[in-house]
């Protein structure tokens, strides 16, 4: 990869986490539905398909964290540290499997989805221990309830925006 190249992705990778740190600032004025937009997985997402595994894994995991030392919001702990875990999977994921797979669009459908469900399942593990070691308890239907009831809205708008925004961006070459 040249030099350039290399530039282009740790400034993308810095829009992302920009970006991760913002949304949720536009979508907070929706109290009904904010949360439920998820809107800082969609960035990381986006830098896992966009600069690759690496910088989707760092951004990922930087940007709860980031968040929650400089607003408070999601709180420290249990939330940002559990939600670290699940972005970091997600960013690694989307990158990874983008990699390894055939950059056709049911490819990029099944590298999303995978990360976004693996993401998931992390978070339920995350939340479990940090409850755990706290003297809480974390359901099944709590994780049901935090994976995928609540989040309904966010994992339909995360299927129809990232593909499109990627395929956009793949047409571009900014990076290749």
């Amino acid at each position: 990869m040249k030099l350039h190249q290399k530039i282009l992705k740790i400034v993308f990778s810095a829009l992302f986490l920009a970006l991760a740190y913002v949304l949720p600032m536009l979508t907070g004025q929706i109290p009904e539905i904010g949360s439920m937009l998820c809107p800082m997985h969609i960035p990381v997402l986006l830098c896992g398909f966009i600069c690759g595994w690496q910088s989707g894994l760092a951004v990922g995991f930087i940007a709860p964290l980031f968040r929650s030392l400089t607003l408070g919001m999601p709180p420290f702990f249990p939330s940002a540290v559990c939600m670290a875990f699940e972005l970091a999977a997600y960013g690694a994921l989307s990158g990874l499997m983008h990699k390894i797979l055939p950059k056709k669009t049911p490819y990029m459908y099944a590298s999303l989805l995978t990360a976004m469900i693996v993401g998931r399942i992390i978070w339920g593990c995350a939340m479990f221990v940090c409850l755990a070691t706290s003297g809480g308890s974390f359901t099944f239907a709590a994780f049901i309830a935090g994976a995928v009831t609540n989040a309904v809205p966010g994992i339909i708008l995360q299927i129809i925006l990232v593909p499109v925004l990627v395929m956009i961006f793949n047409r571009s070459k900014i990076l290749k």
